[in-house]
Order: structure tokens, then C-alpha cells, then sequence
């Protein structure tokens, strides 16, 4: 087979993407009204640094340095005034180390006073904005519908992102997902075949049951609560179940051959690696199994440069992802007291994109609907069907 590395995405390099503006996101993002209050919240692992803004001296802090110097600055200096906001008020948070846990509800200010974040910021912010190192959009969905607001949640921005998957034109990036959405939705099933460097095939069969696809499109206009995961740019479902094979690449580069069953993983095999991986991982499938169930396949709908951070690069057209865990600020019904441990309670992406798992290629992904059946993917370039669906006016 042709090496896996010598498949690309969609070439971004000719893309020109405009400088970063916090107002120009804000303003097409929420089109906010005149008086909506707006904060912004950070994680830190001691919430003392959030005192005198502490954390700004110590370069490990560079997600929480970021949202100081561009968005909390922004917001005191001019952006307020231009969208005719209020509040602009920065609080920290206790950080999570796990994608979609559950927030600790002590905050701190920067004067380092001990705060409430279901007494003392969500009912009383119209726009909260979650800049982190950890994804928070689970768990901000579930309180934005409890408390009434809207907001964002970037975590793991970059400066590759700031200047790309930011500085997009939110109404063209909601233009082209729905598009897409509307080429894939009613799916009753979407097959994935996945070739290793061996030469092995493994496929993947997600059951869809004809369910409407959803987009995270970046959009969040309107008085209902909501939350926009950005950078954004996707179509996605909550699969009914799921069989076959599909491989992970997990953080240590370790490779495992994945048996689902039933819309869940029941095996990991090794392929390449450290076995002690594979035996960790069996183990809390094991102890846990509501860790291995399927609750998302996801599809990226933007020509974007890669950041090296999943939060963009799952949005980019040609790669897609699934998901394990928690779903529930997806429509799903996997919710955190459903898991043996409090920890296991994640939303874990798995992105299948050249850059992140050179160890094997997307063959192709297929899709069948009723009677149709169309190629979505191939090699990781998205097939003449999607790319007639985007060139549709």
C-alpha cells in the first residue's frame, strides 16, 4: 500500500485568513444585544495564580495567557464599547484533566477572592466565553440550559488557531456545514475502512437509523441558551450502534486494534507499542465499559491549516472522528452518573487525520441512505459528492 504519510489534507496554504478581531467574532458569532454581559473564565491547577493574574509570569500558562491578551484586554480596551456589552470580568476555575468533566464550583477574580460559579457568574452573564486547556462544552451546555446563557468554548487555542480557525467568517462557516449536513443527514449508516501500514483493512460500521444530522457551525445568535464549540465547522451524529474493527493511536503512540460490539469497545489489541498500554486501556473498559461507547462520528467542513490541536483539526474537510464517553450536549443519553468513577466521565475524540495517526490511512468512508449509497471520503480527501454539496448555491 501507499504509505499513509503520503496522504494530505486539503491544501490550506493558499487560504488568506484575515487578522484576529475579538469583535468581529463576537459580533457574528452572538450578534450580541446592547447590555448583554459578558465574562470570561480560565482552568488553572491553583487557583491562587489567578490572583493579580499570577499565571501570566509562568509560560506553562500559555492557553490562560492568550485568553488575557486577546480576548480579556480586548474586551476592557475597545470591544465592550463597539458591541455595547458590559461586565467584561475574567474568573478561574479548578482545571478539570479530563476533555468534558464536570466543573468544580469554586472560582476565583483576580483579587483572589473564593466565588461561586453557579452563585456568582452564570446567573449573572449573558455571554461567558470558557478559554482552557481542558474542553468544557459538556459540561457549560448542561448549565447555559440551566442558568439562561449563551457562550464559546475554546480550549487549547493556539496561535495557529487564532489566526485561521478563528478569524473565519462564521456565516460562510455555517453556510458550507449546513451544506454538508444536508448531503449526509438521514444516513442510516456510514461504513469507515481503515488500511494499516501492514496492509490490513479494518472497517468500522456506524448505525445512524436515519437520524438528522447535526453542525457545530459557530454560530450562537438568538436569547437561547447555547454553547459554540470553536474553532467550529462539523456534521455529526450520535450513533444508535456500532460493529467491526477501527485503530487508535493512543497519546504514547502505542497502536491498537479496536473490536466494537454492539456500539461499544469491548477489546484493544496491540498492534505496535508498549502491551502495557493496551492491558491499561482493557482494563478500564473492563471496570468501566461505558468508557468504550460510541457517542459521536463527526466529519470537518473547513479548508484549514492543521494546529496540532484537536479542537481545529477536527474541523478540517477530510478527516473525521469518533467519540467515546459522554454525549449528552450532543442530543445523546450517556450522562456522567451513567460512569462507575467521576473521572471515567469523559468525551474523548478520536481524530483520524494524516498528521495524528500516520500509522494507517482512511481507505474510504461510504455512506448508505435508503437506496443511496454515496463515497464521503477517500485517502483523506473528501469525495465529488461533498465537494458538489459545498459548490451548491
Amino acid at each position: 500500500m501507499t504509505s499513509p504519510s503520503a496522504f494530505a489534507l486539503p491544501d490550506a496554504t493558499t487560504r488568506v485568513f484575515p487578522p484576529f478581531s475579538l469583535e468581529r467574532l463576537l459580533r457574528t458569532v452572538f450578534e450580541p444585544t446592547q447590555g448583554r454581559r459578558v465574562c470570561i473564565l480560565i482552568d488553572l491547577p491553583d487557583l491562587a495564580l489567578m490572583k493579580d493574574y499570577a499565571f501570566l509570569r509562568d509560560p506553562q500558562f500559555a492557553i490562560q495567557g492568550r485568553a488575557h491578551h486577546h480576548f480579556f484586554l480586548p474586551l476592557q480596551n475597545e470591544v465592550m464599547a463597539q458591541l455595547g456589552l458590559t461586565g467584561g470580568d475574567m474568573f478561574a476555575y479548578a482545571m478539570t484533566y479530563g476533555s468534558n468533566l464536570d466543573l468544580d464550583d469554586p472560582c476565583t477574580n483576580a483579587a483572589g477572592e473564593t466565588l461561586s460559579l453557579e452563585r456568582d457568574v452564570y446567573p449573572h452573564y449573558d455571554i461567558i466565553l470558557c478559554i482552557s486547556t481542558f474542553s468544557a462544552t459538556a459540561p457549560l451546555t448542561a448549565m447555559a440550559k440551566k442558568y439562561h446563557f449563551r457562550g464559546a468554548t475554546l480550549h487549547g487555542v493556539n496561535d495557529i488557531i487564532l489566526n485561521s480557525g478563528l478569524a473565519v467568517d462564521y456565516l460562510d462557516v455555517s453556510r458550507d456545514a449546513e451544506k454538508l449536513r444536508l448531503a449526509m443527514t438521514g444516513a442510516d449508516s456510514i461504513e469507515i475502512d481503515f488500511q494499516l501500514q501492514s496492509g490490513e483493512i479494518l472497517t468500522a460500521k456506524l448505525m445512524l437509523s436515519g437520524q438528522a444530522a447535526q453542525k457545530s457551525h459557530g454560530l450562537c445568535r438568538g436569547l437561547q441558551p447555547d454553547i459554540a464549540n470553536l474553532p467550529a465547522g462539523e456534521v455529526y451524529f450520535v450513533p444508535t450502534s456500532a460493529e467491526g474493527h477501527f485503530p487508535m493511536k493512543y497519546e504514547d503512540g502505542t497502536l491498537g486494534r479496536l473490536t466494537v460490539t454492539d456500539g461499544r469497545i469491548i477489546l484493544s489489541e496491540l498492534i505496535e507499542g508498549r502491551p502495557e498500554t493496551i492491558a491499561a486501556h482493557n482494563a478500564k473498559l473492563l471496570n468501566d465499559p461505558m468508557t468504550g461507547v460510541l457517542g459521536e462520528l463527526g466529519f470537518g467542513t473547513q479548508v484549514l491549516p492543521i494546529s496540532y490541536a484537536d479542537i481545529q483539526d477536527e474541523k478540517v474537510l477530510g478527516t473525521c472522528h469518533l467519540a467515546t464517553g459522554r454525549d449528552d450536549h450532543l442530543g445523546g443519553h450517556l450522562t456522567p452518573d451513567l460512569f462507575k468513577e467521576h473521572r471515567n466521565a469523559t468525551h474523548d475524540d478520536i481524530l483520524f487525520a494524516p498528521h495524528k495517526t500516520p500509522n494507517f490511512n482512511i481507505l474510504q468512508v461510504r455512506m448508505q441512505r435508503g437506496a443511496q449509497q454515496e463515497i464521503l471520503i477517500e485517502n483523506f480527501q473528501p469525495s465529488q459528492y461533498l465537494l458538489n454539496a459545498l459548490a451548491e448555491s
